[in-house]
Parts: C-alpha cells; sequence; structure tokens
C-alpha cells in the first residue's frame, strides 16, 4: 500500500460512524478506529484524487507527538504505533497499516481550540481591519506573518461545512462552559509552546495549530490528529521573511495550482495533476522527517 493511495474506506462487519473530510471513524464498541485516509481538501472541497502516504503522514506524526507531550497533557490514545491489530481488523491489515489509532471514547468539545503565534490567515486579515484577532487587541505596526508578542488563543465553531468561524474567549466559554473553557485555553496555549519550541529547533516554524479536546471521564484530554500539517500551519525557518506570506508544508503547491484555474472552488472540484501530487506529497515527508528525525517506515 505504501505507492497506493487510500481514498474511500469501508470495512465490512465493523459500523462506520462518520467519513469526515480526511479521516473515517468506526465503532469498535468501547473503542474509536480513526482511519486517516489521503484525501486531500482546499477550499473547503475534497480532490478526486489525493496524496500519496499523506494519511500515514498524519497519523505517524500524530502519534509522534502524543508521546512528546503525554506527560503534561493526557490524551485520547489507546494504541501505540507498533500494536497488532484486534483480530476484527486483521483481515484489513494491508489497508490499515500505519494510519490507524484506536482511541477512547470521548465527548468532543464544541469548538476548534486555535493557537496562533504569527500572525497569518485568517488573522491577519482580520488585524489589518480592525488591529485585532479574535476581539483581542495586538500592538501597531504588525505585518504579515510578524511573530506575536505572546502565543494567543483564538476559538472557532466548529462547522460541518464550509469553513469555521473565529469568536472571542467569551463566546467560547458560553458554548462549552468558563471552567472547561480555561482549562482548554490553558492546555492549548502550553501544548503550542512546546512544539513551537521543539520545532524550531529542527527548522520549522509553528505559525499557528489547532487542537481538538474532549471530555472522557470527566476530565478534558486531548483528542484527534495533533500538530500535523493539515492542523497546523509550519513554515521553513530559514526561508522566513516577515511582511509577506510565507512558503509552507501543507497545502500550498494544491492552493496555488487551483488558483490558476477557472474554476468557482466548487464541488466537483478538479483532478490534480501528477507534479502537484508528487510536490505535496514531498512537503509531507519533509516535515515528518524534519520533525521525528527519521523517514517514514
Amino acid at each position: 500500500m505504501a505507492n497506493e493511495t487510500l481514498l474511500q474506506l469501508d470495512l465490512p462487519g465493523v459500523r462506520k460512524l462518520k467519513s469526515g473530510k480526511v479521516r473515517e471513524v468506526f465503532d469498535l464498541g468501547d473503542r474509536l478506529l480513526f482511519v486517516a485516509t489521503d484525501r486531500i481538501s482546499a477550499f473547503d472541497c475534497i480532490m478526486p484524487n489525493g496524496i500519496p502516504r499523506k494519511g500515514e503522514v498524519l497519523t505517524q506524526l500524530s502519534y509522534f507527538w502524543f508521546d512528546h507531550t503525554k506527560a503534561f497533557q493526557s490524551n485520547h490514545l489507546l494504541s501505540r504505533p507498533e500494536d497488532v491489530l484486534p483480530a476484527s481488523l486483521r483481515p484489513y491489515a494491508a489497508q490499515l497499516a500505519r494510519r490507524t489509532m484506536i482511541v477512547k471514547k470521548a465527548q468532543p468539545l464544541a469548538i476548534e481550540c486555535v493557537v496562533r503565534g504569527y500572525l497569518a490567515g485568517s488573522g491577519w486579515k482580520e488585524y489589518r481591519e480592525y488591529q485585532t484577532v479574535c476581539g483581542i487587541k495586538l500592538p501597531p505596526s504588525l505585518q504579515e506573518s510578524s511573530e506575536l508578542p505572546v502565543p494567543i488563543f483564538t476559538p472557532a465553531t466548529k462547522a460541518e461545512s464550509g469553513h469555521d468561524e473565529n469568536i472571542s474567549f467569551e463566546q467560547a466559554a458560553k458554548i462549552v462552559g468558563a471552567d472547561i473553557a480555561e482549562k482548554a485555553r490553558t492546555a492549548a496555549v502550553k501544548l503550542y509552546r512546546y512544539a513551537r519550541d521543539y520545532a524550531r529547533l529542527r527548522g520549522i516554524i509553528i505559525a499557528d495549530t489547532k487542537f481538538e479536546f474532549g471530555i472522557f471521564d470527566g476530565k478534558l484530554i486531548l483528542i484527534d490528529e495533533i500538530l500535523t500539517p493539515d492542523s497546523s500551519r509550519f513554515w521553513p525557518a530559514d526561508k522566513y521573511k516577515p511582511g509577506q506570506g510565507q512558503p509552507s508544508f501543507d497545502k500550498q503547491f494544491v492552493r496555488d495550482y487551483l488558483e490558476t484555474l477557472n474554476w468557482n472552488k466548487t464541488p466537483p472540484a478538479p483532478a490534480l495533476p501528477p507534479e502537484v501530487v508528487a510536490r505535496t506529497q514531498a512537503k509531507y515527508l519533509e516535515a515528518y522527517e524534519l520533525l521525528t528525525g527519521h523517514k517514514l517506515g
């Protein structure tokens, strides 16, 4: 399966709970099975062809970060990368290899927990207009891609389709409760600071990232994926120049290609040419190798 692309997955006899933009979620009774496919989306549309091994990168990088942060942040993992699959899943071992996590059945929070350390994306757009990001006042004269004085917690709503919407901390507190919102903010900023410092030593700037938290046995735990090119904005540190957009380790080649087309950014999305697929795959693999220090097995 290493050079094949996994776009769709059904496991006869195993109930599928959800099919997201990238992940398939299956019910294992008292646990969940997460499978990361190779699907890639841009402008909220899933492309008809995917990026080979992308799901492996997302899964194995998440395992890496969960392991590095478990000492100070509990998470939903019940499996390890080297674990043998349960008997019911072994007939599908080739499809599931390196792209699965078995996790606790947590109750996800109804907010996205975004932490920004640099001014980019929707944050830069809001700052230019109001000098704020999610209502947080920032210093004047910051440029695009400027590093912020301190990382800021900028929650968002969860959209089933379309874009998540940035909200204030006060709005987030109304959605999940003040105590949970405060715990999520504290945990998210601590995780970001740890990862930012670690990644910077390995040549990657984590400009911003999105965490998912859930409640399990009455406690807040980290769930979903963590600090991947899909959930984060990774920039090469050696090419960083404030005052402009930055090259990145994610969907940059896909977005750049799509912007050259006469496409209205609604489904059906156009197929990606082989060179765009190859360059995008190379960036995902490069991010994994820089952060972990070894090639994807």
